[in-house]
């Protein structure tokens, strides 16, 4: 409520489409272009008085930048990063609020895996300001303090029509699911202890030609969510719509929206080593348990679905608010000192 009544972003005007001001939002990077779309036409949260802002929005894509100023297979980030420097550099030019609190003020958005990478091309973006990110890595300098971890949303259509269902805990019949690539360190290790060795535990590398995907989810109690490449995955969110109760096995991931959202209460964790004990660890957790994880998964997706316009409580206003408290641990003063309220 008081984010709702105070809070009120600048977003910088600089930047000409496809880079800057635009974004993809109907692929696993919809975040990024969800979300500056609806900062460029909001008008609840956005200021067009800078002097009014208790945040400065910088509205470049990164999945845009790979798409566009990357070039395909050259292993070659230096586009990427002149072109982060290079719009630092002109709205620090322009206006006084960058240099004034070294970018503490100010945050960044990226679904990317290239998003933290992308954020370090200016050393103060990197560490002073607020990184929204998807990959949200502590082993990649993801800072929780400061960033903010924003969920991995695969929205193909760009809408939520028939994503979000499923039958009630007690008609799943299925313990625990996963289907999908093999990538990164972690998944591997799930498939050699439990692709078709356990008819509850039904793990695929692809799914059997007729069997349908969310209808698996739809059917399972738990819905396995291991990293990939990177720390999160669009499986997280696809539980959630889907009424079932995820289970985290990744290494140094901070969930989305931790501060405020009890992840315990609705999801597992699994270790990397624990991944042997999965069927141990998951037949331990009571019916009655279960049931109340349940229910919880789906009080809390309604902070997990996009909306066009935005709803309360919904993505776009957890993303915010996530910023917004962030926003309140700096003070920014007329020097260049920036300090911890």
């Amino acid at each position: 409520m008081e984010m709702e009544k105070q809070f009120k972003v600048f977003v910088y005007k600089e930047g000409e489409p496809p880079v800057f001001h635009d974004g993809p939002c109907k692929s696993i990077y919809s975040m990024e272009g969800n979300f500056i779309y609806q900062m460029d036409v909001n008008t609840k949260f956005r200021t067009n008085d800078p002097k009014k802002a208790h945040a400065f929005y910088l509205p470049f894509s990164v999945a845009k930048m790979v798409q566009f100023v990357y070039l395909r297979d050259s292993r070659d980030f230096g586009p990427i990063r002149r072109t982060v420097i290079d719009y630092v550099n002109v709205v620090s030019e322009k206006y006084p609020y960058w240099n004034r609190s070294l970018g503490a003020d100010h945050f960044m958005l990226a679904c990317h895996d290239w998003g933290p990478e992308a954020s370090f091309s200016n050393p103060y973006l990197g560490k002073n300001s607020i990184r929204a990110l998807c990959n949200a890595n502590t082993s990649e300098k993801f800072n929780p303090v400061k960033d903010v971890s924003i969920p991995e949303m695969n929205l193909r259509t760009g809408k939520l029509t028939g994503l979000i269902g499923g039958p009630s805990a007690s008609r799943r019949p299925i313990l625990a699911f996963f289907a999908g690539g093999v990538h990164g360190p972690i998944r591997p290790i799930l498939l050699e202890h439990w692709e078709g060795k356990d008819d509850e535990i039904k793990v695929h590398k692809y799914l059997p030609k007729g069997i349908n995907y969310y209808e698996m989810m739809r059917s399972s109690k738990y819905c396995l969510c291991p990293s990939g490449y990177e720390v999160a995955s669009p499986r997280i969110v696809k539980a959630l719509y889907n009424g079932c109760v995820p289970v985290l096995i990744s290494k140094s991931y901070v969930p989305p929206f931790s501060d405020v959202l009890r992840w315990k209460s609705f999801s597992v964790v699994v270790s990397v080593e624990d991944i042997p004990r999965l069927k141990e660890i998951l037949m331990k957790i009571s019916s009655r348990q279960y049931i109340r994880m349940q229910r919880r998964v789906l009080q809390v997706r309604r902070h997990f679905e996009f909306h066009s316009p935005p709803k309360r409580f919904d993505v776009f206003h957890m993303i915010l608010h996530s910023i917004w408290l962030r926003r309140l641990n700096v003070r920014v003063s007329d020097g260049n000192d920036v300090m911890p309220n």
